[in-house]
């Protein structure tokens, strides 16, 4: 008998050739255009890197992973474009695997966008991430977003949920939008919805309002808040208010809530499962948190701040995180810093002193880094006083485009004696424009 996770499952992956053929097809009309018509403009970039370290099993774990972007867009003579977007990933491993498979890959997003000359106005279609109060979502579909009189903006989206993972009930439909009201420069306030079902039950109804406040250059206000429609609960509020009463002083306060049982109801991965799904999180645990910063510049290139917050978990216990840290920054050639805080809780592993200390440096068309990070626990951890992790870091500017760089860390830590990891990555990005002429030119 076959899930009805597994179905969903194996058309997510029947689908991602089906979604290419069309991507294609579609930049194939796009470029068939008359060049007249438009000025064109085709970017891109590749990212690759490769991973090294040994696992606690004692595999090397050696993948390989490749990130390819490209854009092409089409601006008329009225103001408007039309452009396709690309972005893929692949992975292969190069000595033991990292995952059930030596190889893995996914199309991250392809997609059509329409933008008017006027009004703001967008319309997408295909593989998309959508970010729209409470949605924050990959998906199958159309998007539309538009300005309207008196300050209201609104956008709708409606599709299939993007679903990697085996096991998760992504459902078969999703559909949502926000609608805004605000000035620009001043505020703005929206109120925002979303509904995932599939054919059987619904997996997700959520709506939320968000908020921006900036009554004066000075203060700055931002929050949200989101409920769950089918636990009949809140899900989070979550709020930050900036303060700089001089050019120099900056105050901040944040303040967030989240209840398990509503916030982590469906989610699409088993680390932030409750345990009635198989997971480790307790439904029954919510967690306040609420903090306050102050950054001081006395001198230029130079700042100092210090921080506190207050985790409040009504299960766990709490716990104060308090400290500061120092930060001198020139424009392209140093950077250094140093940080210390002190974390009591109620727990052994939320009770010790953390400290960090960093520098960077660029010289030419090189730049060499390293970052030490140690955390002193009051009581032994499986038997370990402290953790730490010494990283080093450096990278060269072959060209504008090629750059190379790599980092290697060496940690030890209660969950692991000690370990070490490697990156090394190659970046390279391209772009090249064609005019109404037919001119070409790249950089």
């Amino acid at each position: 008998m076959i899930s009805h996770q597994e179905k969903r499952s194996g058309r997510e992956q029947r689908s991602l050739p089906k979604i290419a053929w069309v991507m294609l097809a579609a930049s194939s009309v796009m470029l068939a255009q008359p060049v007249m018509a438009a000025d064109y403009t085709i970017t891109g970039s590749s990212n690759t890197y490769l991973r090294m370290t040994r696992s606690i099993n004692k595999d090397d774990l050696y993948p390989l992973y490749e990130y390819l972007r490209f854009s092409v867009t089409a601006a008329e003579k009225d103001g408007s474009a039309t452009s396709l977007h690309l972005g893929a990933w692949g992975r292969v491993d190069l000595v033991d695997k990292s995952t059930d498979h030596y190889t893995d890959g996914d199309l991250q997003y392809g997609y059509l966008s329409y933008q008017a000359s006027k009004n703001n106005l967008v319309v997408n279609a295909g593989r998309q991430f959508i970010t729209e109060g409470v949605a924050t979502e990959r998906v199958d579909g159309l998007y539309a977003r538009s300005d309207f009189a008196a300050g209201i903006t609104a956008a709708a989206f409606v599709g299939s949920p993007v679903v990697t993972t085996p096991n998760y009930k992504g459902g078969d439909f999703i559909y949502g939008g926000r609608v805004a009201q605000g000035k620009p420069g001043l505020y703005a306030v929206g109120v925002s919805a979303l509904r995932n079902e599939s054919d059987i039950a619904r997996d997700r109804e959520e709506e939320g309002i968000d908020l921006w406040v900036h009554p004066v250059k000075q203060v700055d206000l931002t929050g949200r808040s989101s409920y769950n429609s089918i636990t009949d609960g809140w899900m989070e509020h979550a709020y930050t208010l900036s303060v700089a009463p001089i050019d120099a002083v900056t105050l901040s306060a944040d303040f967030s809530r989240i209840n398990y049982q509503d916030y982590f109801y469906n989610v699409t991965t088993t680390a932030f499962a409750l345990q009635n799904n198989g997971g480790l999180l307790d439904p029954r645990e919510k967690v306040t948190a609420a903090g306050a910063s102050a950054a001081w510049t006395p001198v230029k290139n130079l700042t100092l701040a210090a921080e506190y917050k207050n985790y409040g978990y009504e299960i766990l216990g709490s716990a104060d995180y308090v400290g500061g840290k120092v930060a001198y920054t020139t424009a392209d050639a140093l950077s250094l810093g140093a940080s210390g805080h002190r974390m009591d809780g109620s727990s052994d592993r939320t009770r010790y002193y953390d400290y960090r200390l960093y520098a960077l440096k660029k010289t030419g068309h090189a730049e060499f880094g390293v970052d030490f990070y140690n955390v002193l626990f009051d009581r032994p951890i499986d038997g370990m006083k402290s953790s730490y992790a010494l990283t080093g870091i450096a990278g060269y500017e072959v060209t504008e485009k090629l750059k190379v760089g790599g980092d290697i860390e060496y940690s030890q830590s209660p969950d692991f004696d000690r370990e070490w990891r490697a990156l090394v990555k190659v970046a390279y990005a391209f772009d090249m424009k064609c005019g109404e002429k037919g001119g070409k030119s790249e950089k």
